[in-house]
Order: C-alpha cells, then sequence, then structure tokens
C-alpha cells in the first residue's frame, strides 16, 4: 500500500472500523510526521460533552502507528509491530475539532535500523500532543512500540 491520506483512510474504513465509525481521520503524512484529526460529536462523547478518551487514543495511535507501518514498508524488511504499553494525561475538555501531531519519524528511523542490525526486538515510544483549533493542547498520549524483523 502507497502511504497516502487517502489510502489511510481507505485503511481506517476496512480494518478500523470503529476509529473510522468515530470520526478519526489521516490529515497528514511524511517521513517525520503524521496528523490525524477527529471532531467531537454524538457518537464519540462521554457524559461530560467532551470526546471520550477511547477516542482520542484511537486518534493518537493512529498518528504513531501510521508512521511506523510506513518506516517498516521504507525498510524492505518483515517487521512485526505491537503496541507494548500506552500512557497519557489530559488537560483540557476535547470539544470541537482535535489534531493530534506525532514528529517522531527520526525517532522510528533509529529503532528499525536497529531492529534490522541486530535481529532482536525493539521497543521505541512515541508520543502525540492532541490539541484543538485553538491551538490548546487537550491530551498527550505515549505509544511503546515493539518491532521486530520477522525470520
Amino acid at each position: 500500500m502507497e502511504f497516502t491520506v487517502s489510502n489511510i483512510n481507505k485503511f481506517l474504513f476496512f480494518k478500523l472500523p470503529s476509529a473510522y465509525w468515530t470520526g478519526v481521520r489521516m490529515k497528514e503524512i511524511s517521513n517525520t510526521t503524521a496528523v490525524t484529526t477527529v471532531k467531537h460529536k454524538w457518537v464519540n462523547q462521554n457524559p461530560f460533552r467532551s470526546m471520550y478518551f477511547a477516542v482520542q487514543a484511537m486518534a493518537a495511535e493512529l498518528s504513531t502507528g501510521a508512521l511506523v507501518m510506513r518506516k517498516i514498508q521504507e525498510s524492505g524488511q518483515k517487521i512485526s509491530m505491537l503496541v507494548a504499553n500506552n500512557n497519557s494525561s489530559f488537560t483540557k475538555k476535547a470539544t470541537g475539532r482535535i489534531y493530534f501531531e506525532c514528529v517522531d519519524g527520526a525517532l522510528l528511523d533509529e529503532a528499525i535500523a536497529k531492529a534490522i542490525a541486530t535481529g532482536e526486538g525493539v521497543t521505541v515510544w512515541m508520543k502525540s500532543i492532541g490539541k484543538n483549533e485553538k491551538g490548546e493542547q487537550v491530551s498527550v498520549m505515549n505509544f511503546e512500540w515493539t518491532l521486530k524483523v520477522k525470520k
């Protein structure tokens, strides 16, 4: 699969329908950065009139995971990927449109190179910062990805 915004959003529809139906979408992806977006609406709300934390987590994970998938494809190797841990903090109610940005492409390059060179599994923590339309931070989510070259 070519890693375009359109193709990733099609992937969501077929492979991660819960993310797709709650409004999670890829906005942009480059060699170093991925941005996802989701708009607060009835289907993804919590009882406190803001976005449910799990919807934020889906959007944040996609911003990290899409980078992982792209980098694995670019490596030309068969590499397994899995989230081992995650943590998050919420600093403001998530209402309106929220953008999640991950800028950890360089960290990922190092981790993939190490996995290929050693043949051992490696882990890399990647951060996604969620901001509202005013540019105010609403949440920070970290995902520990495990990467291992398949034999």
